[in-house]
This record gives structure tokens, C-alpha cells and sequence, in this order.
């Protein structure tokens, strides 16, 4: 069996505090890949390992739960404030005609009309999007009990048991295939120990609004990069209809479908969408690299 490599994890401090990511460093083209709420920058292995021959692939860890440095308590953890973040963060590394990356939350959405100048090519894989938040029976889920005291400590006891986590309305639901305990162990294991994490992730779910992505379809409107919209072709949470009209959206939209696949295609068809992101890619150029000297 052919052995992930895995590139140190690196941390940069921002306005809202420390920021963990990964970085395979390299001069090809950057690519930047966005995990949602619940997850680290470990949902992405498979992909970055089969594009890092010949991409700069760069994973952020984003304040949605499974991030290991807590942010200080003033920081804005809603969906935009988690964008700006983002845009931050690709500011501070210099990184520019990025392919940015995103699945489950709809994060790069946020960044489309407002500060996108760093973004050349838009790809979103089932992700949150227009009247779809919070998405399927999971995210509804989530939303109620945070508002319930103690919901979220006991919803979040059910990730110590393996056979809740495969149920349909659980992470079960999410994938097409069975995703290995040790990796829900290592999303769940900072909100299951320390407080300050589901502070965090409680100031997401609280300060997100409802309407929060169909505000930002009106501006997708205004991207004139080249976009793709891969969507699980089994996909239960994110409906295929979601991924059809963000297409129709974006003026050099295109949608496909990851075969085999639900909303965390990274995990279920990393080869399948390794192989659209390369074919993409090389359809749509970057701009020159402009010489610092010239």
C-alpha cells in the first residue's frame, strides 16, 4: 500500500490568534484546500499527497472545531469572520493566483467580491451553499442543540462510540465509505478536552446566519475566474440541485461529479478528484508570474 507523506505542521499568529497549516512548499502553482466544520487539515492527506509532485499544496487548520490553538475570545468566529481569516491568512504567506479549494463549509464563498484578489481559480466540492444552511439532517441537528444548554457537550459524547458515528444522521452520512475511528478520534478529541475549542466552535454556530450563503450568491456572480463545482455524486447532505445552480452562478462555472462519492469526496474518490482539479488546472492558465525585480 503506497504510504502518505505528510508535511510538517507550521503556525503563523493573526489577528485572531495562531493559525496551524501545512505546506508542501515547492515552485509549482499554489492550491490552498479548505476543510469544514469539524475538521483539520487530515481530511485532505490523500489529495495533497496526489498533487504535491507538481503543486505548492498549502492546508490551513480553520477555528471550526477541530483546530488544536484556541482563538482569543474577542475574535469573530462567525462564517464571514472565518473568511476573513482566510484571507488573512493567504495575505500574510504571500500566496497569489491561488486554486482555492473548498468542501463542507462554504468558507471560500465568503472571500468571492469581497477580498478575492489573491483567488484565480474558485473549486467547491459539496459544500454549504444558498438556502442550504445548515446543510442536511446533521447540520439542523447541530443548530438546535447549540442553543440548548449543554447541548453541544452531549451531542458531542456520541463521537466516543464508533457505531454512533456510522449512523446516517452522524459522519456516517457524510461519506461513502467508512471513515477509520482514529481519524474521528483526532477531528473530535480538541472539542471532547478542552473547553476553549467549543467556546470556539459554539461562537461559529451562534453568530452564523441563516441567510449567510445566499447574501454571497449574489456576489459569485461577480467572480470572472475559472470555477468548478465537484459534487458528490452520491452526495445526501448537499443536494446535487445546490451544486447545479452554483455552477449556473458563476459566469465560467463548470459542475461535475465525483463518482462514488458524498459530501467528503476528498475521502471517498481522492484519485477521481485529484484527477479534475489536475485537468482543470492545466484548462484554465494562470497569469505570468511577475518578476519582484521587474
Amino acid at each position: 500500500m503506497h504510504e502518505i507523506e505528510l508535511s510538517p505542521v507550521r503556525a503563523i499568529e493573526l489577528s485572531a490568534g495562531t493559525v496551524e497549516y501545512t505546506d508542501t512548499g515547492g515552485s509549482g502553482e499554489t492550491v490552498v484546500l479548505l476543510h469544514g466544520l469539524g475538521f483539520d487539515e487530515s481530511v485532505w492527506h490523500a489529495v495533497v499527497d496526489g498533487l504535491r509532485a507538481d503543486f505548492r499544496v498549502v492546508v490551513p487548520v480553520l477555528p471550526m472545531g477541530s483546530h488544536r490553538r484556541p482563538m482569543r475570545p474577542d475574535a469573530d468566529l462567525s462564517a464571514q469572520g472565518v473568511a476573513d481569516l482566510l484571507a488573512e491568512f493567504l495575505e500574510r504567506l504571500d500566496l497569489r493566483d491561488v486554486t482555492l479549494v473548498q468542501n463542507d463549509a462554504g468558507t471560500a464563498q465568503l472571500l468571492v467580491g469581497v477580498r478575492d484578489e489573491r483567488v484565480h481559480r474558485l473549486v467547491l466540492t459539496s459544500c454549504e451553499a444558498l438556502e442550504n444552511y445548515p446543510p442536511g439532517v446533521q447540520g439542523r441537528m447541530l443548530q438546535v442543540l447549540s442553543r440548548v444548554p449543554g447541548g453541544i457537550f452531549l451531542l458531542l459524547q456520541t463521537f466516543r462510540v464508533p457505531l454512533l458515528v456510522r449512523l446516517p444522521n452522524s459522519l456516517g452520512g457524510m461519506a461513502e465509505h467508512p471513515i477509520p475511528y482514529g481519524l474521528v478520534r483526532r477531528w473530535y478529541g480538541p472539542l471532547l478536552t478542552d473547553k476553549r475549542i467549543r467556546r470556539d466552535f459554539a461562537a461559529f454556530l451562534h453568530s452564523t446566519r441563516k441567510d449567510t450563503y445566499l447574501r454571497a450568491a449574489e456576489r459569485l456572480r461577480g467572480f470572472r475566474g475559472p470555477a468548478l463545482v465537484a459534487w458528490g455524486a452520491k452526495d445526501r447532505m448537499m443536494p446535487h440541485a445546490t451544486g447545479r445552480r452554483l455552477a449556473d452562478l458563476l459566469p465560467r462555472g463548470e459542475y461535475v461529479e465525483i463518482p462514488d462519492a458524498r459530501t467528503l469526496v476528498q475521502l471517498d474518490n481522492p484519485g477521481a478528484l485529484c484527477a479534475e482539479l489536475r485537468r482543470f488546472i492545466k484548462e484554465s492558465p494562470a497569469p505570468p508570474r511577475q518578476d519582484a525585480a521587474g
